[in-house]
C-alpha cells in the first residue's frame, strides 16, 4: 500500500524539477554567432588583415558575453577607425566596460582625435 503512494509523490517531484530545469537549460543556450543589442552598424573595411575586422568576426563568434566598441566613422575627416572588444566576460555589462576602456586606449596610445568625439558601443550580447 505504500508503494502505490510512493510512486506517484516521486512523480510528482521529479516533474516539478523538470519545470524547474527546462527555464534553466534555456539560459544556458550559447550566443555564438548572435549580434545581440546592436546599437549602430560598425564600418568595417571587410579587409581579412585589419585588426578591427577580425575583433569583430571574434565579437560574433564568442559563446559568452561580448562587446564590440568602435569609434565613429565621418568619410569627410575621420581616414581611420579605432576599436576595442571584449570576449566571454561574466556578464554583458562588463564587456560593455572593458570593450570602450580598450577603444579608448587606442585613442590615447596613438594619440588621435575624431570627428565623432570618441569610442561608443557597436554591439554588445
Amino acid at each position: 500500500m505504500t508503494l502505490k503512494y510512493c510512486g506517484k509523490s516521486i512523480a510528482w517531484i521529479l516533474f516539478g524539477l523538470l519545470i524547474f530545469a527546462v527555464p534553466a537549460a534555456v539560459a544556458a543556450e550559447s550566443l555564438a554567432g548572435k549580434i545581440g543589442d546592436k546599437r549602430f552598424a560598425p564600418n568595417l573595411s571587410l579587409d581579412p588583415k585589419e585588426a578591427c575586422y577580425k575583433a569583430y568576426l571574434a565579437f560574433k563568434a564568442a559563446s559568452g558575453h561580448s562587446a564590440y566598441a568602435t569609434t565613429f566613422y565621418s568619410r569627410v575627416v575621420d581616414l581611420y577607425i579605432i576599436c576595442g572588444a571584449k570576449l566571454n566576460a561574466p556578464t554583458q555589462k562588463a564587456a560593455e566596460e572593458i570593450a570602450l576602456r580598450n577603444c579608448q586606449y587606442g585613442l590615447k596610445k596613438w594619440k588621435v582625435r575624431t570627428a565623432s568625439g570618441g569610442c561608443a558601443i557597436a554591439a554588445s550580447k
